[in-house]
């Protein structure tokens, strides 16, 4: 959708992402052409549309309204009962990253916020943790927060 392509842009455009400055702009194509079935891509082309990984598939989504720019502060959701802080400070040391705060949202302990050191460990953290499997059942959700820590 035309809205979300200039979210991304103006979210996303120069922002370090593991190490590398990113640039996000419009393209001259139309559509992007996936590779036909068996040919090589290196793996630059995927097709997100139904993955689970896919946050924004739903049109008219609440999520829409849940889109923020890159923060050292993430909202964390979807958390069962059984995950305590410990946990979800080991799955962030699982990928090198050490938070700075964490905090469990009051009223819904489904829900949290965590610190990191900055907005590139922030996206570091969203990349490798978003869909983290918490428990049997459970996948972890990691997008940018609105609010600060």
């Amino acid at each position: 959708e035309p809205q979300q392509a200039m979210l991304a842009i103006s979210n996303l455009d120069k922002v370090k992402v593991l190490g590398k400055q990113i640039r996000v702009m419009h393209s001259h194509n139309i559509s992007v052409q996936l590779p036909k079935e068996g040919q090589p891509n290196a793996g630059l082309t995927k097709d997100y549309t139904t993955s689970s990984l896919h946050r924004f598939k739903k049109p008219g989504s609440k999520n829409y309204q849940n889109i923020y720019p890159p923060s050292a502060t993430l909202h964390l959701s979807n958390i069962p009962a059984s995950v305590d802080e410990a946990d979800l400070k080991t799955a962030f040391r699982s990928v090198n990253l050490e938070l700075q705060a964490f905090r469990f949202f009051p009223k819904d302990r489904k829900m949290a916020l965590a610190q990191l050191g900055s907005v590139e460990d922030a996206i570091t953290a969203l990349i490798k943790l978003h869909n983290y499997q918490l428990s049997e059942t459970s996948h972890l959700r990691v997008s940018f927060s609105k609010s600060a820590m």
